[in-house]
């Protein structure tokens, strides 16, 4: 073979194994939002294509938007499948995270273990809450308005993070899985995003006054501990809207905001969602 054919023929193989090396690559979406333990993501599907992550099919809006949450724990890989006209697999990498995990002694036990008539109570409000998360709430507008970006229901000193946990007398209590913002009582607290409210509770146990607002297919924010509720089951909320005020109501040792976030059964870290929190502006002559 002329070495001249022999040198288009070894550029041409280059070539192709370049493409495919590309290709195999490549991934299968271009993912917004935070790829990690407690993180958002979401991304754009040919419309009727189908996608799977982790074995669970994921809900494809009108527009082709879809979207994925990952827990507290969730595993450092995810399988992705998309099929239809645009099939594809891939493996995801979920970052893990460092959690501030405190052991605490001698705490009297009667604050750690609830009586039995407070454990119906809670098992009663549990199912509440439960039930407001399982609504199914299929509303595109209000997902593609809240993916545009979250803003802070309030704004303050950070007092608490997702993810951390106390091991009260050797015994692991669940993680917090919100966002505390410690402001003063009475602060007024608005929607972080567009959406329905679900649950509107003056007095629950572990988490006071209490709100759930739906985002859309099972996306939502819970607002706790709050010393008043301004909003009622079934209204509908725009960004910034009132929807209650600040206390130290359930389980609280001070006034401060507990945001937290779900999809699905999955805890959200929602300190994810929001830009950094503004400075305070300065005092005249300071």
């Amino acid at each position: 073979m002329p070495s001249r054919i022999r040198t288009r023929a070894v550029a041409a193989v280059l070539a192709i194994a370049s493409l495919w090396h590309g290709s195999a690559l490549a991934s299968c979406l271009d993912w917004q939002g935070s790829l990690r333990q407690g993180g958002l993501v979401w991304a754009r599907v040919t419309p009727g294509t189908g996608v799977q992550l982790a074995g669970e099919a994921l809900d494809v809006l009108a527009d082709g938007t879809v979207f994925a949450g990952f827990g507290r724990d969730a595993p450092a890989t995810a399988a992705l499948k998309l099929t239809g006209n645009t099939a594809c697999s891939e493996i995801l990498t979920v970052v893990q995270r460092d959690y501030d995990i405190q052991r605490v002694e001698g705490v009297p036990q009667r604050t750690v273990t609830p009586s039995p008539e407070h454990r119906a109570r809670i098992a009663r409000e549990q199912e509440l809450v439960g039930a407001a998360k399982a609504r199914n709430l299929q509303r595109d507008d209000l997902l593609e308005a809240a993916l545009t970006g979250f803003q802070w229901p309030v704004t303050g000193p950070i007092s608490g993070v997702y993810g951390s946990q106390r091991i009260y007398n050797g015994e692991p209590r669940s993680p917090h899985y919100g966002v505390d913002v410690a402001v003063a009582t009475g602060t007024i607290v608005r929607a972080p995003a567009a959406g329905v409210v679900t649950l509107a509770e003056p007095d629950l146990f572990y988490s006071g006054g209490t709100i759930i607002l739906d985002h859309g297919y099972r996306l939502s924010s819970s607002f706790l501990h709050l010393s008043k509720v301004r909003v009622a089951v079934g209204q509908e909320v725009a960004p910034g809207d009132i929807i209650g005020e600040v206390g130290a109501t359930g389980r609280a040792t001070g006034p401060h905001l507990d945001w937290r976030m779900s999809w699905r059964g999955h805890r959200i870290d929602p300190q994810l969602l929001v830009p950094p929190m503004a400075e305070p502006a300065a005092l005249p002559g300071g």
